[in-house]
């Protein structure tokens, strides 16, 4: 496996046009070059920030070349190639090593209750597609509906020597505590847990927020303020007023990226009463930042 992966990691949103409908190619650049100004460590592409499962396997592929070409050796890019069909998995997991990715992400396929047995074959096929590339699991009850049980990942650490740790977004403490298994480099998901998590020997954290609020994020994982998961967690709480994707879309653009909003249906836009409210919590949540 390559060098360790650690830190702090933004799950960076996708660039999207034409009302979502498209790749805004373009944007690619100055999204990781705002991430890496920041002092990111790396970040994670097309995950649930990244609107990763309402992407076609095409478009996919073409993100994950296109943030590896951006980011130029200055992050570590981790592609999440969570899909619904093991097939279609592994096929994006095959080629994330093949375009340069430092890393491979899949969250459990949603929709069907897998048992045991499923959960461990579908997990087993990506790792091994990707192999020798560092394998996470991203854990994620609430949108796969379902946790992956521990004694599924002690099995996954038998048969893949790439598993190289978990995305553990899982709240409150007592669901995320389980999967900080000895061995495995475990990223926190829930900004609120980071100081705690990195306490209990995380490596790193993961996150939302940090797409487009890497400072806060950065604080937390480095411990520079002893209340940096709290304000992460009060400014999360502000955005998620609002359909999330777009304001973390809007907000990168007031702080000078070239993106546009959009996302891909049937995610949406802000509502024009959301729009004015929306510029007061920008002013809160960047207050002392350059915007």
């Amino acid at each position: 496996m390559t060098h360790p992966i650690s830190g702090c990691l933004a799950a960076a949103v996708t660039p999207l046009t034409d009302g979502g409908d498209r790749l805004d190619e373009g944007a690619f650049q100055p999204l990781t070059d705002f991430l890496a100004g920041a002092g990111m460590d790396g970040l994670l592409a097309m995950g649930t920030t990244g609107e990763g499962v309402l992407l076609t396997t095409a478009e996919r592929t073409r993100v994950t070349e296109r943030f590896v070409d951006a980011a130029g050796g200055r992050l570590r890019v981790v592609a999440h190639c969570g899909a619904q069909t093991t097939r279609d998995t592994a096929a994006l997991a095959e080629h994330a090593a093949r375009a340069g990715a430092d890393g491979v992400a899949v969250i459990g396929p949603p929709y069907f209750p897998l048992d045991d047995t499923a959960i461990l074959e579908h997990f087993t096929a990506a790792g091994r597609a990707c192999a020798p590339l560092p394998f996470y699991i991203y854990e994620f009850a609430a949108r796969s509906g379902y946790a992956v049980p521990v004694r599924v990942v002690e099995e996954l650490r038998e048969r893949l020597p790439n598993l190289a740790g978990l995305k553990v977004s899982d709240a409150p403490w007592e669901r995320f505590a389980p999967y900080l298994i000895e061995g495995l480099s475990i990223f926190v998901g829930p900004e609120t847990l980071i100081q705690q998590g990195m306490a209990h020997g995380a490596v790193g954290a993961v996150s939302a927020l940090a797409t487009a609020l890497p400072e806060l994020v950065r604080d937390a994982v480095r411990d520079a303020r002893p209340d940096a998961s709290e304000r992460c967690g009060a400014a999360r709480d502000r955005l998620q007023r609002f359909p999330f994707h777009a304001a973390l879309k809007r907000l990168l653009a007031r702080r000078g990226v070239a993106i546009t909003g959009d996302v891909r249906g049937p995610l949406r836009q802000l509502t024009g009463e959301e729009e004015r409210a929306f510029e007061a919590v920008v002013a809160e949540v960047t207050l002392g930042m350059t915007v």
